[in-house]
């Protein structure tokens, strides 16, 4: 089996509005491929994710595997959104270990 992945720049990401760009990312991880955003996706939109996602799982669609570096403190110190947003089916995605810098995933074909 193949694993696409859809890298995704960050002036595509914030040409959409909030809702295409969760629909955008779960459209793509239902059709079993990895999306990485660049920028990332903000707390509230990756809490609107996983609300999106539950909505629609079922015995095809398990499920999503989410992870993203942190942003760097912005004013007040108060965090924007992520730098880098990794997405991916939960039956091929397992985060191993996340740092501040630094993803692991193990991915694994079905």
């Amino acid at each position: 089996m193949e694993i696409k992945m859809d890298l995704i720049s960050e002036d595509k990401i914030n040409s959409m509005t909030s809702i295409e760009k969760l629909r955008f990312v779960l459209d793509g991880v239902k059709a079993g491929k990895i999306v990485i955003l660049e920028g990332g996706l903000t707390s509230e939109e990756q809490m609107k994710l996983i609300e999106l996602t539950m909505t629609e799982v079922n015995e095809d669609f398990p499920g999503i595997e989410m992870s993203g570096y942190p942003s760097k403190k912005g004013f007040l110190n108060l965090r924007r959104k992520t730098r880098l947003t990794v997405v991916g089916p939960a039956r091929v995605m397992r985060t191993i270990r996340r740092e501040r810098d630094l993803i692991s995933a193990l991915i694994s074909a079905i």
